[in-house]
């Protein structure tokens, strides 16, 4: 999948289109986008961010999205997952962002 390295004050309006989520992802310091399917499982997504974030195979790591009320929300299992998605597709949302 793209992935594109933006810096912390980048807010380009660009998105996928269709069936794809723009991502925004924050670790070690960076900020990092890429676009997944709306339909991606939690595997798939956990596969995803060991490549953007050069996770080692045997790495532990957590993910969280940031929610409307900028509150975090750990994803652990698809239905934490469906739930990111479903409200960031009710919200209108322009990114899913997960540190």
């Amino acid at each position: 999948m793209p992935i594109q390295i933006a810096n912390e004050s980048n807010n380009s309006g660009g998105g996928g289109g269709g069936h794809e989520i723009k991502v925004k992802i924050a670790y070690s310091g960076e900020v990092m986008i890429t676009y997944i399917d709306e339909s991606i499982s939690y595997e798939g997504l956990c596969r995803e961010m060991r490549e953007i974030c050069r996770f080692s195979p045997d790495q532990v790591f957590t993910m969280k999205w940031v929610d409307e009320e900028n509150d975090p929300c750990t994803i652990q299992s698809d239905i934490e997952l469906d739930e990111a998605i479903r409200l960031y597709e009710v919200n209108r949302d322009s990114e899913l962002v997960i540190h």
